[in-house]
């Protein structure tokens, strides 16, 4: 922060103040004189540098030029390591690619589900309908036509049966006739036992077939046609819900790959444009400052302490300043309320460097802020006219002096003179019987010893002084 010193001279009272005893009043010369130190620093054109990611935090120093060094255009400011933020691009640019084809195979599945949704929910609905009339036909008329069918089937089979025994009778009955039966004869009713032997097997067998059938055949067919039908309503039923509610699912997941793709995408933008924040250049040829030059001040705190070799400057603050060779200096102080009271804008004065008190710089307040900022200081903007051979390097600190308040006739009083009560501002005036009275006076300006009275003292009256 910056000091105050504030001087108040009153060159006329001096022998005077410095006598114990009475005072003889008298016209003299007043000045109030306000001095106060400022920092040289440049007007406009110096850059701010700080770390601005849009995603990236992680920014360790590699090299960063000395503080208070002279730079040319195109100058190495400050370097960052990029090896870890080049090894994440090349993963996000792999990961994008990936997301990409992710989208598009979704996009594809998504077109090709939109294609064959209604194709499929037809088949269900072919499945059901022949499910039904399936069943519908097998209980009105296919279950009786095949009951019908197996006992008719067992009929001919006895009637066969029954053909193939009388067959075998009457030619026993024809060949017994005979008295002696022939070998002919013999096989002829070998082979007619074989065909009724055949017969009561093919009757057996059509006997358990129709037994099945009427037993396990047609109830199983009934049970199965029945489930069927059942079971491809139900498919049905689901279909028409799963059918739709899958190509919304396919939908919300290809918006969510675009949307994840967009994402990506922006990471990608915000680290390719963090990419570009490693390195600091010269903008032009100048100085580089550790620290930031802003607002009148010239601030450093943890923020310088990084700038070193490995060291992380927290990222979105100011951390260093570039101040262009062409850059104009002026003045900023800062004053406390009494002094930013007294001084206006457009007042000259002089300042001078440590150093070279011998040469007295012209300034002038451009500017004087009409409220206290938050420390309760008044910035003021001082213009200077540096001389050639003594321009100052940013930051420095001059002290400079104005002529507050200026009377060439004043009367003037000790401000131990003064004293309030009642009445307002008196001051013990000497009678000539040698007796005294309060006299009650108006207040002028005050410096830091003598107050300038406006009213209520004539020249040539004498007062009694605080020191008597």
């Amino acid at each position: 922060m910056i000091r105050f010193r504030f001087l108040h001279l009153v060159p006329a009272l001096a022998p005077a103040l410095s006598i114990a005893g009475d005072i003889t009043i008298e016209q003299r010369p007043f000045t109030i004189e306000k001095t106060f130190n400022a920092a040289a620093l440049p007007e406009q054109g110096c850059t701010l540098l700080q770390v601005e990611p849009l995603a990236w935090t992680d920014f360790e120093i590699l090299d960063v030029a000395e503080h208070g060094s002279r730079v040319s255009k195109g100058d190495v400011l400050i370097r960052f390591d990029s090896e870890d933020i080049d090894k994440k691009l090349v993963d996000t640019r792999r990961a994008l690619e990936t997301e990409t084809l992710s989208l598009a195979q979704a996009e594809l599945d998504l077109k090709n589900l939109l294609q064959t949704s209604p194709f499929k929910l037809d088949a269900y609905k072919r499945a059901a309908e022949i499910a039904k009339e399936e069943n519908s036909y097998f209980n009105k008329t296919r279950k009786q036509a095949t009951e019908e069918s197996a006992k008719q089937d067992l009929e001919r089979r006895k009637q066969a049966l029954e053909n193939q025994k009388e067959e075998l009778r009457q030619l026993t009955k024809m060949y017994a006739a005979d008295d002696v039966t022939e070998e002919t004869e013999e096989i002829i009713l070998t082979r007619q036992k074989d065909a009724v032997a055949s017969a009561e097997h093919m009757l057996r067998m059509e006997q358990l077939q129709y037994d099945r059938t009427l037993q396990v055949t047609l109830p199983r067919e009934t049970v199965t046609l029945s489930n069927s039908e059942r079971d491809t309503a139900i498919s049905l039923a689901k279909a028409e819900q799963d059918i739709p509610r899958a190509i919304e699912l396919k939908k919300l997941e290809v918006e969510g790959l675009k949307t994840s793709l967009q994402r990506s995408k922006d990471a990608l933008t915000k680290l390719e444009k963090d990419r570009g924040l490693f390195e600091f250049k010269a903008p032009a040829d100048g100085w580089f400052y550790h620290g930031s030059i802003e607002n009148g001040r010239w601030s450093t705190g943890e923020a310088v302490k990084s700038l070193v070799e490995h060291g992380r400057p927290g990222v979105n603050r100011n951390f260093a300043t570039f101040v262009p060779a062409t850059a104009k200096l002026g003045l900023v102080g800062f004053l406390d309320e009494a002094s930013a009271r007294s001084l206006k804008a457009s007042l000259e004065g002089t300042a001078t460097l440590s150093g070279r008190e011998d040469a007295e710089i012209p300034v002038k307040i451009s500017k004087l802020a009409a409220a206290p900022g938050t420390d309760g200081l008044y910035r003021a903007d001082l213009n200077a006219e540096w001389p050639k051979d003594l321009t100052p390097a940013a930051g420095s600190v001059a002290q400079t002096r104005f002529i507050a308040y200026r009377q060439d006739k004043a009367i003037t009083v000790p401000n131990k003179a003064l004293s309030h009560d009642a009445q307002g501002w008196t001051v013990e005036v000497k009678l000539a019987d040698g007796k005294t009275e309060r006299r009650t006076i108006k207040r002028g300006r005050v410096s830091a010893e003598s107050t300038e009275i406006l009213s209520g003292l004539e020249a040539g009256q004498v007062i009694v002084s605080p020191d008597k």
